[in-house]
């Protein structure tokens, strides 16, 4: 049946809403003059300061660390969540416990991780930001892991414990390279997930040690520049390198099973 055209007017409107004031603040990074609402030609030339902005320097240090130690940790224990509650258990209760950090907002999670550090007497740093940002991550992994078990074969598994193989020996050599696609997908979100965090790590991180999203919040607070569109330019041509990369980690998947 032929559709109406006025269908597709929302659509689009929905997609211009969505996407237009990123299309503009990427088109203002390339300004060169100062002020952020004024075009004044084209120039790179905000792109050059960021690299002699020394706290954004030490933000995008500081976002790096704990982005790759999120991503090892998170997927190594998303890996080994998802494994759990598809193998080894049968609880809705367990399953939902252990995807809650993924639910719950992210405000909710900043305040009991602060509470928990304060209770504990914890220091805060990028030690701090480092596990709160692996909470959350890993339920993430658990879940996109958790699709690809659900249609790994099982038969492969039992024909190598039939041929004298332990538990880890099957889980190295037959099980983790069914999984290895799902594990790829879940690594990438998981340091995307990282990289773009903000109220976690605003709750968690020291003052001294801020992240990347921490110290562009501090910037803007007085002013939108065209060094910030730069900046903002480049997370979000990282992060959609990223989910697409883990787009087609997923589909792969999908295809594999």
């Amino acid at each position: 049946m032929r559709r109406p055209p006025l269908l597709h007017v929302p659509f689009w409107l929905t997609y211009l809403f969505l996407y237009a004031p990123i299309a503009v603040l990427a088109f203002m990074s390339l300004n060169a003059g100062e002020s952020p609402y004024t075009f004044e030609g084209f120039s790179l030339k905000w792109y050059g300061e960021l690299a002699g902005n020394d706290k954004i320097q030490e933000g995008l240090v500081n976002t790096l660390v704990v982005a790759l130690g999120t991503t090892v940790l998170a997927t190594v224990l998303g890996t080994l969540l998802a494994v759990g509650m598809a193998r080894y258990t049968r609880s809705r209760v367990l399953d939902a416990i252990g995807l809650l950090p993924a639910i719950l907002p992210d405000l909710v999670l900043a305040i009991g991780l602060l509470v928990l550090y304060s209770a504990v007497n914890m220091t805060l740093g990028l030690h701090s930001v480092l596990l709160a940002h692996v909470v959350f991550a890993m339920a993430f992994v658990a879940a996109v892991v958790r699709t690809r078990l659900t249609h790994a074969d099982t038969s492969l598994e039992e024909a190598s414990r039939d041929l004298g193989a332990n538990a880890l020996t099957t889980f190295v050599r037959i099980t983790l390279p069914q999984l290895a696609p799902g594990i790829a997908a879940g690594a990438l979100l998981a340091f995307t997930l990282s990289v773009d965090e903000f109220v976690i790590a605003f709750f968690t991180a020291a003052p001294t040690e801020p992240t990347l999203p921490v110290v562009i919040y501090s910037m803007v607070r007085f002013g939108v520049t065209p060094e910030i569109n730069a900046l903002a330019t480049l997370l979000l041509a990282v992060s959609f390198t990223v989910v697409i990369a883990a787009q087609r980690m997923t589909r792969l998947t999908e295809s594999l099973s």
